[in-house]
This record gives structure tokens, C-alpha cells and sequence, in this order.
């Protein structure tokens, strides 16, 4: 039986099923005497497939089109970048 929180010894036993697990979707806590001590996650799907698992389940409503990319919410015009721009404005 897989858990979510393991030992160091128990999880080099069982690296491979362990890693099943994450590849599933699930998240292992790795403990060190009982103190947490790191985490072994699933690696972040892209925006559409998670929109499309959410859509699965019936959490949003989702057409399946291609989400338009994002528009930068700043530009700067001169030759100063951005955080130039927020360090002079903290001045």
C-alpha cells in the first residue's frame, strides 16, 4: 500500500511504486526520523490539459479552443526596463 507520507528507507525500497504513485497524480511526503523533510509532486501538466480535466469533471465549462495568449499588462518604451521603471517610481 502506497502512502502519502514515507520513510527514507522505506521509499528507496519502493522507489518504482512510489514513482507510480506521483505519475498518477499523487504527492509522497518524504520524512526523515518522523520530520518532514522534502516532497516528491507531479510536474505541472500544461493550461489546456488541466482545463480539459477540470472540464471532465464538471468544474468549468470549456470549448476546447486554444487559449489566446496573454498580453503583457506593461511595456517599456525607452531603453529602461520594467523594474528600472518600478525602482524610480519607489524614489
Amino acid at each position: 500500500m502506497i502512502r502519502n507520507e514515507v520513510g527514507i528507507r522505506e521509499l528507496k525500497a519502493r522507489l518504482s511504486a512510489y514513482l507510480r504513485h506521483v505519475k498518477a497524480g499523487g504527492t509522497v511526503t518524504i520524512t526523515e526520523r518522523g520530520t518532514p523533510i522534502g516532497r516528491i509532486v507531479p510536474l505541472a501538466r500544461s493550461t489546456e490539459a488541466q482545463l480539459e480535466a477540470l472540464s471532465r469533471v464538471g468544474l468549468v465549462a470549456w470549448s476546447g479552443e486554444k487559449l489566446p495568449p496573454l498580453v503583457p499588462a506593461a511595456r517599456a518604451t525607452d531603453d529602461q526596463t520594467v523594474a528600472d521603471l518600478l525602482l524610480e517610481d519607489r524614489e
